[in-house]
């Protein structure tokens, strides 16, 4: 992980590897923002002019390095876009400055150290430009290089560019006390992204049922989480059909995991339910060529579990946080499930499977049902759950469903807050009749139009009668296979980790709405 440190140091005095400064787009050019007076008087007052003549415009996360001037104890001055000019009065936007953060930290990959000399004009901006530097210094090159990685400079014999070393954040105050926990609560938001990142990005032969547990585990019991692991045995003798449904056509069993933070003030509880299929053949159901490549992305749901309740542990969040991680691989073989097979599951409802592709819902609903058994405040489902809230959305942005509209909306303003994208959609009542099986109770599959929200209604029939509920469907914007943008990399990105956090924030502090 990228060091941070908060820095009192000007400007024109720090020595590092590079000095990141903000420009803006104003109406006749470039103006550089605040926070880099210093790096303009170096320029003899004519950075702006500098930029204006090499092209740079300010665009939103616009990347521009210029070599730095004598009176500069750095090589290199990387110039970042904020954007059109604030009105007066107004601060720059706190995504923003997360994206421009987090597009100077990418560009600086295999540099030791660069100190940011953004706009902080409160806390808010603090956590903003740490957070997006954090998230933008993010690499995954564990399988990349051989021993060529941790060479000093891997990238020339033949290995991946390591991360930024390190970060100062120049006008950011140490012993400040807002400051200085802005930084700690986003190096730690940042830190369980980034490992729910690596998790995503995780090879499935690397990345079993069994393995996903094992690290949960272990990482939990470290931050004081208690764990309980049900094994194919307590599977099977629990009576969890949709899980053992999805898991028997593979050679590496499911597991079902639960993670308990607690909190001895805490007068709430939160739980948050995952869906973990560590790879997605789409089963007997088998998807079409094209589609498999990227099926090491269908446990995204568990990750950011795991990752949100992590963070709520190593923050100290006085709010009960407990994670449930559905995990089984979905494989086609002699004994995997069938089209037509029909499965009781843990709530005792039978279920007719109609595609076995469709498996996500069959895990989700033991676990929201067992979920549901210990009578949480709220519970929030995770998933990589369908194309086509895909083809509804785009790549970026996630789906909110809820059997409460209050509910939805203040999930909806919490994402929107931390600068994940995402969009309430609803339950139409008309679409739960597509779903009635002749054979079973109900089937997983219903009308193809507005299939997503089908499996919203699916997932419904699975939670606790009086329990709020939130349903978020993150098939798009889990993985990123197009270019790298902001602090968003190529592969995993882990979605809705942010969400899942401030939303233990809000109700540790009685702030939801």
């Amino acid at each position: 992980m990228t060091a941070l440190t908060l820095s009192t140091a000007g400007a024109a005095t720090l020595r590092a590897d590079a000095l990141v400064v903000g420009v803006a787009k104003g109406p006749k050019g470039p103006v550089v923002a605040a926070g880099a007076e210093a790096v303009d008087k170096a320029y003899d007052g004519k950075l702006a002019a500098v930029l204006d003549a090499v092209g740079a415009s300010g665009t939103e996360s616009e990347i521009t390095k210029l070599p730095a001037p004598a009176g500069l104890k750095v090589p290199v001055v990387l110039a970042v876009g904020l954007g059109s000019v604030p009105e007066k009065d107004e601060s720059f936007d706190e995504e923003v400055l997360r994206r421009a953060a987090g597009a100077a930290a990418r560009a600086l990959h295999g540099f030791k150290k660069a100190a940011f000399a953004l706009p902080l004009d409160d806390a808010s901006a603090v956590t903003a430009v740490a957070e997006g530097a954090l998230l933008g210094a993010y690499a995954f090159t564990a399988y990349q290089g051989g021993e060529t990685k941790t060479a000093k400079n891997a990238d020339k014999n033949g290995g991946p560019k390591l991360p930024l070393g390190e970060i100062a954040l120049l006008g950011a105050k140490p012993r400040d006390k807002e400051h200085k926990a802005a930084a700690e609560r986003a190096t730690v938001v940042a830190t369980e992204v980034n490992i729910a990142r690596d998790l995503v990005n995780t090879p499935p032969n690397d990345l079993t049922p069994e393995a996903f547990a094992a690290v949960a585990s272990a990482t939990a019991k470290e931050n004081g989480i208690k764990v309980q692991i049900l094994d194919e045995k307590a599977l099977i003798k629990g009576g969890y059909g949709g899980i053992m449904g999805v898991g028997k056509g593979s050679d590496n069993p499911p597991r079902l995991v639960k993670l308990s933070y607690t909190h001895p003030k805490a007068e709430k509880t939160l739980a948050f339910v995952g869906k973990g299929i560590t790879y997605d053949s789409g089963g007997i159901s088998l998807k079409p060529a094209g589609h498999n490549e990227t099926m090491k992305c269908d446990m995204a749901g568990a990750a950011a579990v795991f990752a949100s309740v992590v963070s709520a542990a190593k923050l100290g969040l006085q709010v009960n946080v407990t994670g449930w991680l559905a995990l089984a691989e979905n494989m086609p073989s002699g004994t995997a499930t069938k089209p037509g097979d029909v499965l009781r599951m843990y709530s005792g409802k039978t279920v007719e499977v109609l595609n076995t592709d469709a498996e996500g819902r069959l895990v989700l609903g033991d676990a929201l049902t067992r979920a549901s058994e210990e009578n949480p405040d709220a519970i929030v489902d995770v998933a990589t759950l369908t194309g086509a809230m895909m083809v509804a959305l785009g790549n970026r942005t996630f789906a909110i469903m809820s059997n409460d509209d209050a509910f939805r909306t203040s999930v909806h303003e919490i994402a929107e807050e931390v600068g994940e994208s995402s969009w309430p959609m609803p339950l139409p009542a008309e679409l739960r009749k597509s779903i009635d099986s002749p054979t079973a109770d109900i089937a997983n599959m219903g009308e193809r139009m507005g299939g997503g929200l089908v499996a919203g209604i699916f997932l419904k029939e699975f939670v606790g009668e009086g329990i709020t509920w939130a349903h978020l469907d993150i098939a798009g914007p889990a993985f990123h296979e197009g270019a790298p943008y902001g602090y968003t990399p190529k592969g995993g990105t882990g979605s809705a980790v942010r969400t899942l956090v401030r939303l233990a924030e809000r109700t540790a502090t009685g702030d939801l709405g």
